[in-house]
């Protein structure tokens, strides 16, 4: 999908739009008040104080038919440079524009004018609003001022805009396929996550089915891990500020966690990572150079105070559970192990057919003291090491600056979803300053003590946004060894004894050969129990009749496909365990 920020024409038109759907907002209610209205990567949004008035569908109808009036009309554009004072007296009748412009300089204020309208902003624009006809007011939302919860809050209303009416069909078509996808909307048809501002917002609950998907990508990742020698680990979700202070994240993340919690004249934090908890578990004992390397793996819960306008579902929440392990090595360990790691990200993206994604070298900004640990030697060290290993294991990559953990450099794999924007799921970090802030030591070869070097690293990232990344891309068509309900017995007709015995005795078959089965016995049609069941993206149903009873056979419809096939039961068992044993894609996934 276009990044309507990063493209310079479709951002400068839309920015221009943004303006022509606020003149239109003025026309219809002249008391409406404005903040700022930027362009993003989704397209343009505008931040609106309309008093008493909401914004519903019937009203982006209107301002639509508005904006479509202004364009029509092909107002020309001006710009025009004014002085603090002229802006003060321009804007005196409105608090948000004020606000604004006490933070600017004087000398670099402009205002653009388009016919009855004019609006504080730095541009560019368009020079006619004729220009922004092509455009589509898709959604709306309240949010606080400045993103503050502690203020009031304004109506957001978002739009995009395109050079070409053939232009803006296609984005939206992509973006009602966006709407097909999106891993909200799948995981509330097929039951498996919900939540509720009374419990808090940004706080998931994964209900049953959705705990099923959960727990085998625990244990999935689990076993993949035991078999390369990491050690599992559980430890408190909660810790010491003093514990935050020693690894240097109440200094450099302090604004990304919760507020400490005071108890017994001791201040304790809810955890945004799990480094400093490992950390400790590594000092816990004295360490040679023979114990090492030392893999430390947990599926922890971790908080993060995300701003509520970014939260979205299990993909980005404020508590998550993040699959997560540490590695002690030696020196000369870091090219070996982190090869091993880059290993099983890979072998996993196989396994779940991820192929769309690019590998990123993270660095520091080495302007920025605040973000990061203030040691240059360290980062140089560090960051001649990393690049070095991914030169020698010859991955592909690019450098970001400004992109590092603020401890150490990182490889992070970003991949590019089948909606929305690039995200990282996997990372890698190179970490030579925890292990010295915590004194970490080992005893080398020739006696003496050495500090060790940390790999901190992430396959699935979350376990939470991992599944959401896969609801979006088979479009909730889990594979097989995934879902939640892998076949579920519908009898044709509910009110017939030897049917329904039947639909119980095979389900007792499948269920104690460990297939996650269901009968759907409820006294209503066939055919609406299919449907249900295709809501679901249940991947196999079992349609027993008659034929079925006599015979002892499984009549079964794959999900999405009106064929039906008929198999002894024991040959329609063998091939669930054969495709749950083989991790085999679910043909749905694809169409």
């Amino acid at each position: 999908m276009v990044d309507f920020k990063a493209d310079e024409r479709l951002n400068t038109l839309n920015h221009s739009c943004a303006h022509v759907m606020a003149q239109a907002v003025k026309h219809l209610y002249p008391h409406a008040k404005f903040w700022v209205g930027p362009v993003v990567k989704e397209g343009f949004y505008y931040d609106i104080d309309l008093g008493d008035d909401v914004v519903n569908d019937d009203v982006i109808a209107a301002i639509e038919k508005e904006m479509k009036k202004i364009c029509k009309e092909g107002k020309k554009i001006y710009r025009r440079e004014v002085t603090k004072a002229e802006a003060l007296e321009m804007f005196k009748d409105d608090f948000y524009k004020l606000d604004l412009i006490e933070g600017l300089e004087d000398g670099n204020i402009t205002v653009y004018d388009q016919g009855d309208f004019t609006d504080l902003c730095r541009g560019p624009h368009v020079d006619n609003t004729k220009l922004c006809k092509n455009f589509k007011l898709v959604k709306y939302s309240g949010v606080y001022w400045k993103g503050d919860a502690k203020n009031h809050v304004m109506q957001r209303i978002y739009g995009v805009c395109f050079p070409t009416a053939e232009e803006l069909e296609e984005h939206l078509k992509l973006l009602e396929e966006a709407k097909d996808r999106d891993h909200r909307k799948i995981g509330k048809e097929m039951n498996l996550f919900m939540s509720d501002d009374l419990v808090g917002r940004g706080l998931p609950m994964f209900l049953p089915k959705g705990y099923i998907v959960w727990q085998e990508l625990e244990n999935y990742i689990k076993n993949k891990e035991r078999k390369l020698g990491y050690l599992h680990v559980m430890t408190p979700c909660v810790g010491t500020v003093n514990l935050y202070k020693t690894s240097g994240h109440w200094d450099h993340y302090k604004d990304n966690m919760f507020p400490a919690m005071e108890v017994e004249g001791e201040s304790f934090v809810l955890r945004p990572m799990n480094c400093p908890h490992h950390m400790m578990i590594y000092a816990n004992k004295m360490h040679s150079y023979k114990d090492l390397p030392i893999r430390i793996g947990e599926i922890a819960h971790d908080f993060r105070f995300e701003a509520s306008g970014t939260l979205k579902g299990i993909e980005r929440g404020r508590h998550f559970c993040q699959n997560d392990a540490h590695l002690f090595v030696t020196p000369e360990q870091i090219e070996s192990e982190f090869k091993q790691v880059v290993d099983l990200i890979f072998d996993t993206y196989k396994d779940f057919n991820i192929t769309d994604y690019r590998c990123v070298l993270s660095l520091r900004d080495p302007e920025d003291k605040v973000k990061y640990h203030d040691d240059d030697e360290m980062w140089n060290t560090a960051e001649d090491a990393l690049r070095k290993v991914l030169d020698d294991i010859g991955i592909e990559y690019t450098e970001e600056i400004g992109e590092a953990a603020f401890y150490g450099p990182k490889l992070d794999v970003n991949v590019k979803p089948a909606i929305g924007n690039e995200y990282t799921l996997s990372t890698c970090q190179l970490d030579f300053c925890l292990p010295a802030k915590f004194n970490l030591t080992y005893i080398d070869k020739d006696g003496t003590k050495k500090t060790p070097v940390v790999l901190h690293r992430a396959i699935l990232g979350s376990l939470d946004r991992f599944m959401a990344y896969i609801l979006e891309e088979t479009k909730g068509n889990l594979p097989l060894w995934l879902a939640p309900v892998q076949a579920r017995i519908l009898p044709v007709k509910n009110e017939d004894e030897e049917l329904n015995a039947y639909a119980h005795e095979l389900y007792d078959f499948l269920d104690d050969n460990n297939i996650r089965v269901e009968i759907d016995e409820r006294a209503e049609k066939l055919g609406y129990r299919v449907r249900a069941a295709q809501v679901e993206k249940v991947p196999y149903l079992i349609i027993l009749g008659k034929n079925e009873v006599n015979d002892k056979t499984v009549s079964y419809r794959l999900h999405g496909e009106q064929k039906t096939t008929t198999v002894p039961r024991d040959e329609f068992l063998a091939m669930l365990q054969d495709e749950i044993k083989t991790k085999k894609l679910n043909p749905a996934a694809s169409k």
